[in-house]
Order: C-alpha cells, then structure tokens, then sequence
C-alpha cells in the first residue's frame, strides 16, 4: 500500500492509494515463462514443451508440423513424450482429420481450442482421459500443432489452450528461427536456393533453366547438390526438408 502526501490550500491532505499486489498465480505465471524462454533460447523445444504442458494441467505434449500430417512415417512429429504405439495410432486420426479440412477452415481455426476422443482401439496412459485437446498456430509460413493429453477427469480452458498455443509459437520461433536461417546460409548457396524455390514450384529443370538463363545440366548439378547437401535422394524429399525448415 502507497502513501502519498499532497499540498492543499492549507495544511495537508493524506491520500492512501490502493497498490495492486502481484497474485501467487501472476508470479507462478512470470517464473514459468522465464523458464520458457531459457529453455527456448537454448534450443530445447522438449523442455519447452514439457514447461507448458505442466503450466496447462495436462499429462502428454505432442508437438507436430500440421503441414506435414499427411506425409508418410512420423516425420511430422517435431517433439513428443507421448507412448510411441500412441503417437502411430494418432497420425492416422490426425491425418485423416487434415484430409477433410479445407485450407479456409484451416486458416479459421488457428489458435483455436479443439477437443477430441482418442478412438476406442487405442490404449491411454493409465491415468489419462480418453480426450487429448490441440492447437494449431503457425511461425512464419510453417504451421504446427500442440496436442496434449489430458489426466483423467481435468478439464482446460479454451482460453488457457490458446495461451498456451501463443506460448508455443514463440517457444518454436525463439528456438529455431536463428539457427535455421544460419544452416540455410551456410549449407545452400544462393543459387541452389534459386533451383531449390523453382522445384518446389513444380518446374522442371528444363523450365528452371529458362528462367535463370543457365544450362539444363547446371540446373541438374544445382539440384544434385542440393540433394546431396540435405541428405535427401528425391526431388520430393528435398522439397519437404526445405518445406521443413523454411527454405522456400
């Protein structure tokens, strides 16, 4: 409580003003996201993710690229702690959930608190209730999706869900965003980064040529060590990892 003393025409005048004293609640709140941010700093999405997983009241994070939910394998999933039987099981709900929404509705519905039951054939963590919760968000051009399981009987806020969704897009932006435009500086030249964009347009070599006014066998050397630079073997599998991380 303040107390400040002003001068009136005589004598003076106390005036107590009333000082809003931070809540328990606003401090847990401030510590949780200093820890957020160490933890994003330092590249650590798991500890992240496991920081705002406790700060929702929930049991199990799952931190997925939604752009990549329809591609084959798990390659879609970014971090996780969720039983491994369970995440395989998912990608097929999740996938078949993304097959049916328009990009509209996709677009609509970021940041959106969304709640659904796990099918009945899929076994839960003892403990946990059958409905996982999620939230989708994007950082830059790359749209991804929080989903976490939910203890037994816990019920959360759709508007703690969308905190929570804000919280991960800064965690996944403070964390990758430096180190991805550094390995794409370093990796690609800017040429192959030219050939790179051109690909994931679906243009062929013969047409990138024309545009960049080189040869089509540079085109095809360009290419060639794109794939070889990124570990892929197929065009497709190059134009997913620069999708991946940012490149075009």
């Amino acid at each position: 409580m303040g107390v400040e003393l002003l001068e009136s025409g005589v004598g003076h005048d106390l005036h107590v003003l009333d000082m809003v004293e931070p809540t328990e609640g606003d401090i847990r709140r401030d510590h949780m996201i200093a820890q957020l941010s160490a933890s994003a700093s330092l590249g650590n999405l798991r500890s992240a993710m496991r920081i705002l997983t406790n700060y929702a009241g929930a049991s199990y994070f799952l931190l997925a690229r939604y752009d990549l939910i329809q591609e084959q394998g798990l390659d879609f999933v970014v971090t996780a702690d969720w039983p491994f039987d369970l995440v395989r099981g998912l990608a097929c709900e999740l996938s078949s959930a993304c097959s049916r929404t328009t990009e509209l509705e996709k677009c609509l519905s970021l940041l959106q608190a969304k709640f659904v039951l796990l099918p009945d054939e899929l076994d839960v963590p003892e403990g946990s209730s059958r409905q996982y919760c999620w939230v989708m968000f994007n950082v830059g051009r790359t749209r991804f999706a929080l989903v976490m399981l939910l203890p037994e009987g816990f019920i959360i806020s759709p508007d703690r869900l969308r905190e929570v969704g804000l919280l991960a897009a800064y965690c996944v932006s403070l964390s990758t965003g430096r180190d991805q435009k550094a390995d794409r500086d370093f990796e690609l030249t800017e040429r192959e980064l030219e050939c790179l964009f051109w690909i994931a347009e679906g243009k062929t070599s013969d047409e990138i040529a024309t545009i960049l006014g080189i040869s089509r066998n540079t085109i095809n050397n360009y290419i060639t060590s794109v794939m070889r630079k990124t570990a892929t073997k197929t065009r497709s599998e190059a134009i997913a990892y620069a999708v991946r991380n940012n490149l075009v």
